[in-house]
């Protein structure tokens, strides 16, 4: 259970992210849900950065599920094989589309239950997904919202779902989906993982590590 200060503080530390980055948005390039799902797929263990050049020659050869459904696994894997896994998620992917063509019309559901139970998608991608391609609220957890919500103390877990659901506890519905973005963008810029610029950051004052320091 959590106490009252716990949200009083996760509130304090989120306007503090929100006035550093007032501007937040996936930093996955996308232009439909479509590719919005294909391309969180590939961003397992990858950087978004090698995500987004990938993308770029990948949605210009294949328009939609239909394609992607008919195009061979080796080809599909020499495609994407610089975001590692290649086998795995080309297998994933095809299997995704060929279920989004039979069932939902080569459509991207928007039901986050369902979303799950397409090859390749968990709790992660579907969060992505429903939050930024329909805007219903979801809390993605990836590597920066995980390791940010343990060193500022929100809990103390590895576990993705735990984390989800305690950010949930502690934040309004209608902060949720910025709060991944938030942890992510502060994550990247300041709070590294190898190098945190802990003197750069607006939330020393908040940080047990740095005022364990």
């Amino acid at each position: 259970m959590l106490h009252r200060v716990d949200k009083k503080r996760a509130k304090r530390i989120f306007l503090i992210l929100k006035k550093e980055y007032p501007f937040v948005k996936p930093s996955i390039e996308y232009s439909n849900p479509f590719e919005l799902l294909i391309a969180t797929i590939l961003s397992a263990q990858c950087t978004d950065e090698r995500v987004n050049k990938v993308g770029k020659i990948l949605f210009k050869k294949f328009r939609g599920p239909k394609d992607f459904a008919e195009v061979s696994q080796k080809s599909l894997e020499k495609l994407i094989f610089s975001t590692g896994f290649y086998h795995q998620k080309a297998k994933n992917i095809i299997q995704c589309c060929k279920i989004l063509v039979d069932k939902y019309n080569s459509k991207v559901p928007a039901d986050f239950e369902t979303l799950t139970h397409l090859p390749g998608v968990g709790r992660k991608t579907a969060s992505v997904v429903v939050a930024n391609a329909f805007g219903i609220p979801a809390i993605a957890v990836d590597t920066h919202v995980k390791r940010l919500s343990n060193l500022l103390g929100f809990i103390y877990s590895d576990n993705p779902d735990k984390i989800e659901a305690n950010l949930k506890e502690l934040l309004p519905t209608k902060d949720w989906i910025n709060s991944s973005h938030y942890l992510a963008m502060h994550g990247k810029k300041i709070c590294i993982a190898r190098k945190p610029l802990c003197m750069k950051c607006v939330l020393a004052d908040e940080c047990p590590g740095f005022n364990a320091n």
